[in-house]
């Protein structure tokens, strides 16, 4: 298939399918079975702020995901046994999202799994390719909001 008929967001999704599945496996084989990868980058999100408030607002601006999409992630989360919502002091109405201890055990695997994962990303390219691939895929970030 020549470039000129190809797609760039037929080729992102096929491109976020296969990362998504080899990020599940990695998740599943090394350390957790009922962990999604989604529920990686949230423990993670929230393990490199645990010295701030997060809110479900701020999972949803940090992964732009809609409202439902969050709320029924962190649901399944809770259930699960991975985070707890707490009341905030200021505002009864305010639930501030925490990691519980089984969630913080296993920071260290998901990190390991993340940088290994990012590196089998990354092979063969370059620093400087790595640098036009992010621009490019800012621009169409940008071109996909409007």
């Amino acid at each position: 298939m020549s470039k000129k008929d190809r797609f760039i967001g037929r080729d992102i999704k096929i491109a976020a399918n296969y990362i998504k599945r080899a990020a599940a496996s990695g998740c599943k084989d090394d350390f957790c079975e009922d962990i999604t990868a989604s529920n990686c980058w949230f423990i993670m999100y929230l393990y490199d702020h645990l010295d701030e408030d997060v809110f479900q607002k701020d999972i949803e601006y940090e992964f732009s995901i809609r409202r439902s999409t969050s709320s029924a992630i962190l649901s399944v989360m809770e259930k699960k046994g991975y985070i707890e919502r707490v009341s905030v002091s200021h505002d009864a109405r305010l639930k501030k999202l925490v990691l519980t201890e089984k969630a913080l055990r296993l920071c260290e695997s998901i990190q390991s799994n993340t940088a290994e994962f990012e590196q089998t990303l990354r092979a063969g390219i370059s620093d400087e390719e790595l640098e036009q691939f992010y621009s490019i895929l800012d621009r169409i970030m940008e071109n996909a909001k409007q």
